[in-house]
């Protein structure tokens, strides 16, 4: 690792020490930051993958009722089921602390299901596939809610991930070194200086 480019001297010294100190409190900062979003990241991960199995569940579910319903009620029937059914959902931004940082996803509020459609004409499995994929709904905003917040934390994780590198691998040893060398001249600068006193001293005493 190439030290840093500075004159040896007791201030760049002085500097270097406190470059070191803010840095190695830095990379510990850093290092328990990272430890805490991993584990946050690691949590979210796991609340993805029960909502995928849920997902999975529903979705074997309701698209065969979809199929019953169609070979029940006919295409038309559905067709006009369908057009006829009119949701209106609040979406907006919302901020979630993670780990002491906060996160911008976005929460999807649903509407209660409502009855839009006549039940004459149609058969107790219409409901039932209506309310499956009300279902698959929910589950799937709720899922676009936390793959947000996980995208962004694995990219906060990455970009501490990188600055922790940074200070562990480059700017740490660089400070040591560099606080080394000057330290070492300073005391070969010292050790010189003594040498020349004593040679003045000592020349001064056979005048």
């Amino acid at each position: 690792m190439a030290k840093l480019n500075i004159a040896p001297t007791k201030s760049n010294l002085l500097s270097v020490k406190e470059q070191l100190a803010v840095s190695t409190n830095g990379y510990e900062l850093l290092e328990e930051k990272r430890e805490i979003l991993v584990q946050e990241l690691m949590r979210l991960v796991e609340q993805v993958k029960v909502l995928e199995a849920e997902i999975d569940q529903v979705v074997q579910e309701a698209y065969p009722a979809l199929k019953k319903m169609l070979m029940l009620d006919g295409v038309d029937q559905v067709e006009r089921i369908a057009h006829a059914v009119h949701y209106d959902y609040d979406m907006q931004e919302k901020a979630v602390v993670i780990g002491g940082m906060e996160f911008s996803t976005i929460e999807v509020e649903l509407p209660k299901k409502e009855l839009f459609y006549s039940f004459l004409g149609t058969y107790a499995n219409t409901d039932a596939t209506i309310t499956k994929f009300f279902e698959l709904l929910n589950l799937l905003t709720q899922m676009a809610s936390i793959r947000t917040i996980v995208w962004r934390l694995a990219e906060e994780v990455s970009h501490t991930q990188r600055r922790v590198n940074a200070l562990d691998k480059l700017i740490i040893p660089q400070a040591k070194e560099t606080k080394v060398y000057i330290e070492s001249v300073l005391e070969e600068r010292e050790r010189e200086n003594i040498f020349v006193m004593k040679a003045l001293k000592k020349r001064n005493q056979h005048k």
